[in-house]
């Protein structure tokens, strides 16, 4: 693991080479003295938005205006420091762009950062920032978030504005971001919402997603056991739960939700790619060849798939209930990983993203553990419109310092258990 102190801007290979964005914010604000970044797919004015790709920065025009998200930032008084490297048009969840490199992950060197969000995770991660936005679609960033030692969240589908987002698959894209404490964290997250966070959290009952624990090696539910413990000691013991269980198992859930974002990429994308026949890097190649031969049928199936997955996810995450579930199935990685093993790794991610990413509940990863010195995220579920609630749990469960106190009817089911 790099100190953040060793770590500098070309160390990292975070930042879009070639570009300078930088941006000061307004003259007071509650984020004043803070420095983010963003991740190349969103607009910032004046600049052309790159998506990973050269090919796609050559046929686009600048920005004409700042994204919502940048504009808030930015109005709440914190300085934008670059626009940070993301995978070919935010497809991929490994952060190895074969046009701009790999970014650095400080927390696991020699280990991919995670994706598509990687410049943003690796210029956190590294203090060159203190926070950074990055957009969430299948995990892309609580994936980086996990594998760099940082506390991320994906907020309820259609909270946050995406105006000015490059869209991937906007039936569950989102605005997510990056923090190495949680205190950072929530206050990028009221400003973003327009919403104090109260400090009263309300736990009915804890779920513990048991199939999700299932698919983990050993010695990674191991790492993350004593943690678990910790959340049952303060919210009562856990209720196993399966979360794939609408779908049959985590097998057949994968493959609906890489069928649902490859054919809506492909909308967003596919006259583009066949009318400017962009230099694409394999991964993407590949990729987006295989969602240009999806079919409506397969679309339609996938789609009840989701259906059920939603509906039984809001019932079960209802009525003040957490969720505890594993953000990733173990460490970054290595980034002489081969692509067979990438992609067999990806499918395994997939079918833990695809729980928030399909029901559209919002998700916090908490940087807790780490196993052969590299760090591992352990998730929170909430129901959604409970984003603040989250982001006030995590201070609470990493150490905020604020007051809290947990509801009467979770009192008792201590007691009970």
């Amino acid at each position: 693991m790099l100190s953040t102190a060793d770590c500098s801007v070309a160390d990292l290979g975070a930042f879009v080479p070639g570009t300078e964005v930088r941006l000061a914010g307004a003259a007071e604000g509650p984020l004043k003295g803070l420095l983010f970044a963003a991740k190349d797919n969103f607009d910032v004015a004046g600049f052309v938005t790159g998506c990973g790709n050269p090919d796609w920065a050559r046929t686009h025009p600048p920005a004409a205006a700042h994204a919502d998200a940048v504009a808030k930032l930015l109005g709440a008084g914190a300085d934008l420091a670059g626009k940070t490297i993301t995978d070919e048009l935010a497809y991929s969840l490994a952060g190895q762009n074969p046009h701009y490199g790999t970014p650095v992950n400080p927390a696991a060197p020699g280990r991919i950062p995670g994706g598509s969000s990687s410049g943003s995770a690796s210029a956190v991660a590294g203090g060159i920032v203190d926070f950074a936005l990055g957009s969430d679609t299948g995990g892309s960033v609580r994936i980086p978030a996990s594998y760099c030692g940082l506390f991320g969240m994906r907020p309820t589908h259609g909270r946050i504005s995406v105006k000015g987002l490059v869209p991937a698959s906007p039936f569950c894209d989102t605005v997510g971001w990056f923090a190495r404490t949680a205190f950072v964290l929530r206050q990028v997250g009221e400003v973003l919402y327009g919403v104090t966070a109260k400090d009263d959290i309300a736990v009915s009952e804890l779920l513990l997603a048991e199939d999700a624990f299932g698919l983990l090696d050993p010695a990674v539910r191991a790492v993350l056991t004593p943690h678990i413990l910790t959340f049952e000691a303060r919210f009562g013991r856990a209720r196993a739960i399966d979360v794939a269980q609408p779908a049959g198992s985590f097998a057949k859930l994968i493959p609906s939700c890489r069928i649902l974002q490859g054919r809506e990429i492909w909308r967003q994308h596919g006259a583009w790619i066949e009318t400017a026949r962009p230099r694409l890097g394999p991964e993407a190649q590949g990729r987006f060849a295989w969602a240009r031969g999806l079919t409506a049928a397969a679309e339609a199936e996938a789609g009840e798939v989701q259906d059920d997955l939603a509906d039984s996810i809001h019932k079960l995450v209802s009525g003040n209930r957490l969720l505890l579930l594993p953000t990733a199935p173990g460490i970054a990685p290595l980034t002489t990983a081969t692509a067979e093993e990438l992609s067999n790794y990806r499918d395994r991610v997939l079918g833990l993203t695809a729980i928030s990413s399909l029901s559209g509940v919002p998700q916090i990863t908490l940087p807790l553990v780490t196993l052969e010195g590299c760090p591992l995220g352990l998730s929170i579920i909430g129901a959604a419109g409970r984003d603040l609630d989250l982001l006030r749990l995590a201070e609470m469960m990493t150490g905020g310092g604020f007051s809290n106190s947990a509801s009467t009817a979770n009192r008792s089911n201590d007691n009970d258990n």
